[in-house]
């Protein structure tokens, strides 16, 4: 009786264990869930299998066919339809086995390795987008988890404005419908928690979609630090999974022109046959071998390796425009990277606590009744604007980084 391998079992142990003792999801959990439980992933698992178990006859030889009849079998005479009165009459069986070149069996093998290559070469381009789609999954959860929190403090802040709005009108000062704005701010307050809640229902759907119902228990812990080094990642644009996958097509269409061009040379094969005739004629053995002759290849084998070569020439092109196409998205992305980097830096350092001090000297002038409500609370509407923008900079500057580490980075290939 077979025993399933570790392989296999492995991931009904990780679901399963994630079912009967839930928990917070970190970032590097997540990605490790999203790599076991990836039908990609599992598809591309089995295509490297196949490609493996193709690989093991493809040099080998035909299999034999067994040959069985009878050779001058009169049908005409005296002897019409008797096996044994002519003496040239035999019951005949034999085996006959073909032999291509080796050039060609070559050739099948180099085709057949090629493919496993490729099979490999689109393992670690999916094992990218998954990892890739998971980080920017469980980052775009992060982040609005991060608003939500603002939002709670937000709350916070309107009830000690509505509180010193009611002290103001208690001591008489201020106006009757003061009363009204906080409530009014409370109710815009509101409409934004809606978009974000749905915001962050749409996130976690993403997420549980790459990891499963793990997405569900919340989030755990900061995001890891991307580092992000413009000359090192044009150093490995080379290695970029999707164009290292081009290496192995090349092989594979190298291989293909070869065998193309093995059709030129002959294939032959060898008949080995027993001859039975009558008692008193004597049993024979007979030997033949058969030749190909490529006597027109102009028509047949020179289109076929013509069309073999413009294979390569379309993977050389296609080749070239994925290296340009992914020198323009690192070259995007590191702008957009530098250009928030920048933004966040002067949100944070400057224009925060500019915010936050007319923030301060608006509620200040407004206790003191010198101070207008209106201008209180666009003042706070203006912090949140800023604060809300804080974290939306940060999270387009992560995810930035995070893209640029799961393509260019060390950790791609």
């Amino acid at each position: 009786m077979s025993h399933p391998s570790i392989k296999t079992i492995f991931p009904l142990l990780v679901g399963l264990a994630g079912f009967a003792q839930a928990s917070p999801l970190s970032f590097m959990t997540a990605l490790e869930l999203a790599e076991h439980q990836s039908p990609n992933l599992i598809a591309n698992s089995a295509q490297i299998d196949a490609a493996r178990s193709s690989e093991i006859p493809a040099g080998a030889l035909p299999d034999p066919k067994v040959i069985a009849g009878v050779d001058n079998f009169p049908v005409s005479g005296a002897e019409a339809g008797h096996l044994q009165r002519d003496f040239m009459t035999a019951e005949k069986i034999g085996l006959m086995q073909e032999v291509p070149n080796t050039d060609k069996r070559r050739a099948r093998e180099a085709v057949a390795a090629a493919n496993v290559e490729i099979a490999n070469a689109q393992r670690l381009v999916a094992r990218l987008t998954v990892r890739r789609n998971t980080a920017l999954a469980w980052l775009d959860l992060y982040y609005l988890g991060k608003r939500n929190a603002l939002f709670e403090e937000l709350n916070r802040e309107n009830s000690i404005l509505a509180d010193a709005v009611n002290a103001q009108l208690a001591g008489g000062r201020g106006q009757a419908a003061d009363a009204v704005a906080p409530k009014q701010e409370a109710l815009q307050i509101a409409d934004r928690r809606d978009d974000l809640a749905r915001d962050l229902a749409k996130a976690q759907a993403s997420l549980r979609q790459l990891v499963g119902p793990n997405a569900q228990d919340g989030l755990l812990g900061d995001p890891p630090a991307f580092p992000v080094d413009p000359e090192h990642f044009h150093q490995h644009l080379h290695h970029h999974p999707e164009v290292l996958a081009f290496i192995a097509q090349t092989n594979k269409a190298e291989a293909e022109v070869r065998e193309a061009r093995s059709r030129k040379k002959s294939d032959w094969s060898v008949e080995l046959a027993y001859q039975h005739r009558a008692p008193e004629f004597s049993d024979m053995v007979s030997v033949q071998f058969t030749l190909d002759l490529p006597i027109s290849p102009a028509t047949r084998q020179d289109p076929l390796i013509a069309a073999k070569q413009q294979e390569l020439t379309r993977l050389d092109a296609e080749r070239d425009g994925m290296l340009r196409d992914h020198t323009n998205e690192l070259e995007s992305t590191l702008a957009d990277y530098t250009t928030l980097t920048r933004q966040l830096e002067r949100a944070r350092q400057t224009a925060l606590p500019l915010i936050e001090q007319k923030v301060a000297l608006q509620i200040a002038s407004y206790q003191s009744g010198k101070g207008d409500l209106n201008a209180v609370l666009a003042a706070r509407k203006e912090r949140i604007d800023q604060r809300m923008r804080i974290i939306e900079v940060e999270a387009q500057r992560t995810r930035a980084a995070a893209q640029l580490y799961y393509a260019y980075g060390d950790n791609a290939p």
